[in-house]
């Protein structure tokens, strides 16, 4: 017979050696200048340790939704909520960029896209979209109590993201995680929280400049 409870120990401490690698990647990561090899270098490592730490500390399940009696994987439903929430943002945007202290943050995040190779952030974007769900909400998520597997995982989420020093970037944490999280407990799986995360952050990275040329 296995060792559940060493299988969950080894579980949580890959997950915990995991989020404080990924913390100081990200907080290194979005320091370094923008356009600079420096920053593809540490974006990639950031989206390999997230995707390793939450392979390694694993199972990670894709999930399922019910459709008239049958399982079926979430992959429509979860792309119009990711739409629907970039909708938001970009309407929050229209407001946000009239307030200099909040817009400035928001132009440091950009200056990425904008002085870097547009393909090459936006195939770093999608990994790291798809690692970061592999990581909190495949790994992280399942491994924290059941009462706390929502609320801790967000929190932790904003916390490791605040790493950048970025209260925009921590805040949308809150919003995205929190989203995420609901559909990693309705579907039990990372599918539907991957497609809406990466859905948000590509359609982000197309219409935010727009909104702040």
């Amino acid at each position: 017979m296995g060792d559940p409870d060493g299988s969950a120990f080894r579980q949580r401490l890959v997950v915990i050696i995991t989020g404080a690698i990924g913390a100081a990647v990200l907080a290194w990561g979005l320091r370094t200048h923008p356009g600079s090899s420096s920053f593809y270098v540490g974006t990639s490592a950031l989206a390999a340790v997230w995707f390793l730490g939450g392979m390694l500390a694993g199972p990670v399940q894709l999930g399922w939704t019910e459709h008239d009696g049958h399982l079926r994987r979430p992959i429509i439903g979860p792309i119009v909520v990711g739409a629907g929430l970039a909708a938001v943002f970009v309407a929050g945007a229209l407001v946000v960029r009239h307030v200099t202290v909040l817009a400035d943050r928001i132009e440091g995040v950009l200056a990425y896209a904008r002085r870097g190779s547009w393909p090459g952030v936006l195939l770093l974007t999608i990994a790291n979209g798809v690692a970061e769900e592999v990581y909190f909400r495949g790994a992280l998520q399942p491994a924290l109590p059941p009462r706390l597997q929502l609320p801790a995982t967000v929190a932790i989420y904003a916390v490791i993201t605040m790493a950048t020093g970025n209260v925009i970037l921590g805040a949308a944490s809150v919003v995205l995680g929190t989203i995420v999280g609901l559909q990693r407990r309705a579907t039990d799986g990372i599918l539907a929280p991957a497609l809406t995360h990466v859905t948000w952050s590509v359609l982000m990275l197309v219409f935010l400049p727009v909104v702040f040329r």
